[in-house]
């Protein structure tokens, strides 16, 4: 205590000095730090979360994976792995996180399932006590791993960028980040690379060289899927790097593949099509429901109607930052709630034991 208002001390000398420098850093880092503070406040939901509590003793794996998933050989060498990464220190799982990882294990049965995490110390072999750590590590071909930033930039264009000593003063440093992680792993190490606000619906390995449509103007990148050293994702490193601006959210991220897309096939426009090697998938492909109408997926639906409008999809975006706030109930009709039920049986057992608990408590 005694250390900060001396440090606070000191800054406001500096300020009274009239140096008009040094106010404007002082500015920056503080505006700097209430963004990062507000910007993963809100990354995670709470009202989605639960008591990090690991599963019971006595409950087996067996309950939550089915035998077909049980493995005695592994997945697959020749199967490309399956990305997911949290660039941020939380260690505290969400559902939709845990789904997003179940889902994409029970489709993907002979591959490795990579999820990456910030937060987890180097060299530890042992996860944080948690639920959905309990709950993944039921699924023999996931793995959770720390992140190693550096490492995982050497040997890129993206090692000088990100060793810069003020870049995660940025205001929109950790998206950015996260979005030069996904072009990386792409490149250097090909496969499936999928946002944690996924929940994937079929196996995506046949989705080779291939992106989704996000809209009538732009191509995202919550989900990638590309062979290793792709010349288009060596031009995504290098647009990321000579087009860098990180002042403006999405930027490095959704528009930064729209501009490459568009140069790669030498067109004004986006739409579906597939040009030199690489595919722009149909919205309804990933992103079936559009990020204007995100509370569609909190809308009751019919079975009928959930076929229908998943007939043609492989895997559902649910815009967590626009949705997160939202109260699910479960059990429910809603969309989410079906998909989850559906998707990542497991997680949605918690869920429904959390959601009854709660309930009683309140009794």
């Amino acid at each position: 205590m005694l250390r900060t208002s001396s440090c606070i001390l000191k800054l406001t000398r500096v300020v009274l000095s009239h140096k008009p420098c040094a106010l404007f850093i002082i500015i920056f880092v503080f505006v700097a730090l209430a963004y990062h503070k507000l910007y993963w406040g809100i990354g995670e939901d709470p009202k989605s979360s639960s008591p990090t509590s690991g599963l019971s003793a006595e409950m087996s794996c067996a309950h939550y994976v089915p035998s077909a998933l049980n493995m005695a050989g592994g997945p697959s060498p020749s199967t490309g792995n399956v990305f997911f990464v949290e660039t941020s220190e939380q260690t505290a799982p969400s559902y939709l996180f845990s789904c997003s990882v179940e889902s994409a294990a029970r489709t993907h049965p002979a591959s490795r399932v990579v999820v990456l995490m910030k937060g987890l110390a180097k060299g530890n072999v042992r996860l944080p006590k948690h639920w959905a750590f309990s709950l993944l590590s039921c699924f023999p071909n996931v793995e959770i791993l720390p992140l190693d930033l550096k490492e995982l930039f050497s040997g890129t264009p993206l090692k000088r960028w990100y060793l810069w000593p003020l870049r995660q003063w940025e205001p929109h440093f950790l998206p950015n980040l996260s979005d030069a992680c996904r072009i990386v792993l792409m490149w250097k190490f090909g496969g499936i690379y999928l946002d944690t606000d996924f929940i994937v619906l079929k196996n995506l390995q046949n989705l080779t060289n291939a992106l989704g449509i996000q809209d009538d103007h732009e191509l995202n990148g919550a989900f990638l899927s590309f062979e290793a050293k792709h010349k288009f994702m060596e031009l995504c490193m290098q647009d990321f790097v000579q087009n860098y601006n990180g002042w403006v959210w999405g930027h490095q991220g959704p528009e930064l593949l729209t501009r490459v897309f568009k140069k790669w096939c030498s067109i004004r426009t986006i739409k579906s099509m597939s040009c030199k090697g690489v595919s722009a998938l149909a919205q309804e492909v990933v992103y079936p429901i559009p990020w204007q109408n995100w509370e569609q997926l909190f809308e009751a639906v019919s079975a009928m109607e959930l076929q229908k409008l998943l007939k043609n999809t492989y895997a559902v975006h649910i815009w967590n930052k626009l949705s997160h706030g939202t109260k699910l109930e479960i059990p429910s009709q809603a969309l989410l709630a079906q998909l989850y039920s559906q998707f990542c049986p497991a997680t949605y057992a918690k869920m429904k034991q959390d959601s009854e608990e709660l309930s009683r408590r309140a009794v």
